[in-house]
C-alpha cells in the first residue's frame, strides 16, 4: 500500500456561539495515501466542509476552536504550525477548490491578477512570467481562448468556467494534495459530468492525492478510491468504494444508496431517509441518527456506537454491529 499523506486522528471542531456552542465535527479519524482519491460523503450540515477547512487550518478563531485531534501532512503535525509555516504549505503543498466559486473568487480582480498574485507569492514568479503561466493554466482546465480571457472578470464566465478558474488556481503552484468541495454544485449534469472528468485527468496527470467532498454517492461512485461517510459531525462508515457500494454497514448509507435512481431495478419509487438532520445545536443523545433509524434499539438512544471494524479496511460505528 503505498505511504499515507494525510491522517486525521479524533479531530474535534466546536464553535462558540451566542446560542451555545456546536460541535460541527466529532473524532473523526481517516488516512489518504499518495496518489488516493478519498470521498468524503454526507447530507448538507454534515461536516465534511469544515473537515476540510480544517486541513487547511482556515477554521477562524474566534468562534472556532479545535479542542482535540491531530492533523498529520507529509508527517508534519499541521495544528502545530505557525502561520508562516501554513502559509507555505497552503498552494505549494496543498491546496482547496471551494464551494462558491462566485464567492471565494474575488469580482474586483481579473482572473489574471488572482492566479497571478498566488503564483508571485508562492513561486517568485515576475509579472510577466505568472501571467505566461496563467494562460498555460487556463488552457490546461480547457478554457477557450485563454489569452484573450486573462483580463476578464468573474461575472464574464458561466458556472462551470468559474469553477474551472478556481481548478486552474489550485493547480497552479503544482500541489500534492487536493482538496475539491462540492466542485459540481448548482452546475448542470452535462457540466458536472466535464469538471468531473476534468478533475479525475489532473490527479492522474499530477499523480496527487484527492479529497472529493459532496453530498451525492453517485458522483464519487467512479472517481474515488475509497469512502467516508459522514452524519451530524460524526463519521459514520469508512471503506473502499467497492464495499460501500455493495455491502454497506450502516444504516444511514443504505439510506443514502436507497436514494439514488438506478437504471438495473425494477421499482417504481425511491426510499428516501425519513426526517431532517438532527438539530445540531441540540443533538439528540447517543447516536445522532437513531431518530431516522428503523433499526433504532435502546441502547442507540444512550449511546454514541464507537467505529468497529465489520470487514478487513471496512469500519461501521452502529450498535448492531456491537450485538453478539
Amino acid at each position: 500500500m503505498a505511504e499515507p499523506v494525510l491522517a486525521l486522528d479524533d479531530l474535534t471542531v466546536r464553535f462558540r456561539l451566542r446560542r451555545g456552542e456546536l460541535t460541527a465535527v466529532d473524532g473523526v479519524s481517516f488516512t489518504v495515501h499518495r496518489g488516493e482519491t478519498f470521498g468524503l460523503v454526507g447530507e448538507s450540515g454534515s461536516g465534511k466542509s469544515v473537515t476540510a477547512r480544517s486541513i487547511m487550518r482556515l477554521i477562524p478563531e474566534p468562534p472556532g476552536e479545535i479542542p482535540r485531534g491531530r492533523i498529520d501532512f507529509e508527517g508534519r503535525d499541521v495544528l502545530g504550525l505557525n502561520d508562516a509555516e501554513m502559509r507555505a504549505l497552503r498552494g505549494r503543498r496543498i491546496a482547496m477548490v471551494f464551494q462558491e466559486p462566485m464567492s471565494a473568487l474575488n469580482p474586483v480582480f481579473t482572473v489574471s491578477a488572482q492566479i497571478s498574485d498566488a503564483l508571485r507569492t508562492n513561486l517568485g514568479l515576475s509579472k510577466q512570467e505568472a501571467r505566461e503561466r496563467v494562460v498555460e493554466l487556463l488552457a490546461l482546465v480547457g478554457i477557450p481562448s485563454p489569452r484573450k480571457r486573462l483580463d476578464s472578470y468573474v461575472h464574464e464566465f458561466s458556472g462551470g468556467m468559474r469553477q474551472r478558474v478556481m481548478l486552474a488556481m489550485a493547480l497552479s503552484c503544482n500541489p500534492t494534495f487536493l482538496i475539491a468541495d462540492e466542485p459540481t454544485t448548482a452546475l448542470d449534469v452535462t457540466i458536472q459530468a466535464t469538471i468531473l472528468e476534468l478533475i479525475t485527468s489532473m490527479i492522474e496527470r499530477f499523480g496527487m492525492s484527492l479529497i472529493f467532498i459532496t453530498h451525492n454517492l453517485g458522483v464519487v461512485a467512479h472517481a474515488c478510491d475509497t469512502i467516508g461517510v459522514m452524519y451530524a459531525s460524526h463519521l459514520v462508515e469508512l471503506g473502499s468504494k467497492r464495499e460501500i457500494f455493495r455491502n454497506p454497514q450502516h444504516p444511514y448509507t443504505v439510506g443514502l444508496l436507497n436514494s439514488i435512481p438506478r437504471l438495473d431495478t425494477q421499482a417504481k419509487y425511491l426510499t428516501p431517509i425519513t426526517g431532517t438532520v438532527c438539530n445540531m445545536m441540540d443533538p439528540p443523545q447517543g447516536c445522532k441518527f437513531h431518530p431516522r433509524c428503523a433499526h433504532a434499539m435502546e441502547i442507540c438512544k444512550r449511546e454514541i456506537p464507537p467505529m468497529r471494524e465489520v470487514a478487513p479496511g471496512h469500519h461501521a460505528a452502529c450498535h448492531l454491529h456491537g450485538r453478539q
